[in-house]
């Protein structure tokens, strides 16, 4: 079992609290939503999940395109509504701009009722 490190309160008080991270790769789109103040994952979303994967074959859809970014975005959305998690901040790498995949995963967050901060 992990120990989650413990932060000081005058720290956790500017943290944001929930945290959305996108990771793309050539093959795979992932979306997971961080606790900041326990490091912990509140809840995640990938192409790579069995269920979805199988489903996205079947309709010969593509698994790392925008439309697959789209879809996990409204996966992670109806997941953090279903637990209580109303509102996200958005972090962004460097290298990611607001546009295409990026896009497409916020935008569907924000449709589904996740509010951005």
């Amino acid at each position: 079992m992990v120990i989650p490190p413990v932060r000081l309160d005058r720290v956790t008080k500017f943290l944001k609290p929930y945290v959305l991270r996108m990771h793309f790769t050539n093959k795979f789109v992932n979306a997971q939503v961080v606790h900041t103040p326990t490091a912990t994952v509140a809840s995640s979303a990938s192409t790579q999940e069995k269920a979805l994967r199988l489903s996205m074959e079947k309709a010969k859809e593509n698994t790392r395109d925008v439309a697959a970014a789209a879809k996990i975005g409204k996966i992670l959305g109806e997941r953090l509504l279903h637990q209580n998690i109303p509102a996200v901040s958005v972090f962004l790498k460097k290298d990611q701009k607001y546009h295409g995949k990026v896009k497409a995963v916020i935008d569907s967050l924000s449709a589904v009722g996740v509010k951005l901060i």
